[in-house]
């Protein structure tokens, strides 16, 4: 599938920037609080942020928005 590019350099950018630190931090959830506990909230926390920071950045370097696509107008 193509994705076509919905979204300029600045928005790349911020995308790329914002997904590495969903990134880390569902990283930093998983380490320093779901390692340790072992419960199912902390896990479920740390890995959708980690999932999301991924996805963002992968929108980031494809220059293509989710929010875009589906028709609705952002900021940036």
């Amino acid at each position: 599938m193509k994705l076509t590019p919905n979204i300029d350099e600045c928005g790349k950018r911020q995308r790329i920037r914002g997904g590495v630190a969903v990134l880390v931090l569902g990283v930093v959830v998983l380490v320093v609080w779901a390692f340790p506990s072992g419960h199912a909230l902390p896990w479920a926390l740390g890995v959708v942020a980690a999932a999301v920071g991924a996805f963002m950045i992968f929108e980031g370097r494809n220059a293509w928005c989710v929010l875009r696509a589906l028709g609705f107008k952002t900021r940036i």
